[in-house]
Formats: structure tokens, sequence, C-alpha cells
């Protein structure tokens, strides 16, 4: 539990600074310790998503011109799976559900949430591990947008109320 912990406020730091090598190498290689077992774990598609976003995030500092679902869309796109090259595996509504049970999610999904840190608006990510499965905090990749100029970060997430999952085909 307390390895979750400091992995939540590492996670908190690098979505404040927004720039994940400005804190402590310690922290950061937990960080980049973290991706890399995710990637090593998912399947080949994942991966190649993971990866993909990985490099938009933190080597690229990639700006997408809209909100999140524009950047999860051109990272799908770019690690090869354009629109017809996906498959909506779980279907509800934001307000209404059904919400999705924690063990649909897998790495690599494209995870329509309620954003419960942010005024419970809707939110999209990439899955990327769980943090706290009990307390159903996850690992995501997650773009901010709203003309922010600022890249894709790494943050735990509430995914309790997860009422979308798109993953690879």
């Amino acid at each position: 539990m307390k390895a979750i912990l400091i992995f939540l406020l590492i996670i908190s730091h690098a979505y404040a600074a927004n720039v994940p090598y400005r804190f402590s190498k310690p922290k950061a290689d937990l960080l980049i310790s973290s991706l890399n077992q995710s990637e090593l774990e998912a399947g080949s598609k994942a991966r190649n998503i993971l990866q993909t976003g990985r490099k938009m995030a933190l080597d690229e500092k990639a700006i997408i011109v809209g909100g999140c679902w524009d950047y999860i869309d051109a990272v799908f796109t770019r690690a090869g799976f354009s629109r017809d090259k996906r498959k909506v595996v779980f279907k509800g509504t934001l307000r209404n559900g059904p919400y999705a049970k924690l063990d649909a999610l897998q790495p690599g999904d494209w995870v329509y949430h309620i954003n419960h840190s942010y005024n419970g608006i809707e939110h999209s990510g990439i899955f990327v591990k769980w943090l706290d499965k009990k307390r159903a905090i996850g690992l995501m990749l997650s773009y901010r947008g709203e003309k922010s100029r600022m890249p894709a970060r790494y943050k735990g997430y509430d995914l309790s109320n997860v009422y979308r999952i798109t993953r690879a085909k």
C-alpha cells in the first residue's frame, strides 16, 4: 500500500509539473519502470498503443489541437489503429451507466469515464494499469486539451464510472 501511495504522489507531481523529466531521478525511474512493466505485459496491439502514447507524451511532448478525445484518437491512429480498426467492447452512458466492471479494463484500452477529480465531467484516456484496483484507481495517459498547450501526462484516476471502452481490433 505504501508503494501505491508513493506512486500516486509521483503521478500527482508529474501532473502538476507536467514535465516528467523535472522530478527527481528515483521518481522518474519508478514511473518509467511502471510503464515498461505494463508494456511488457500487454498484448502486441495494446503494447503498440502504450508505446506510441508514451512517445507522444514524453519524447515528442505532442500538442494536438482539440481535447482528450482528439489526442487519444491521434495515439490510436499513429499506432496503426484507424477508426475502422477499433471496436467498442463496452458501452453505457455518462450519467445513467451501466458502468464497466473493473476486470473489463485492459492496458491500451481507450476509456471514457466520469472525471471525479474535475467536476464530474466526461473524460477519456488510455488505461495503463491499476494503481489500486480495490479503490478503482487506474493509471491513465490523459490529455487536458482546452487550449492549454500542455502535453499529455500520466495520472491516477478514479475509474469507478467507466461508461465506454474501445479496443484495437
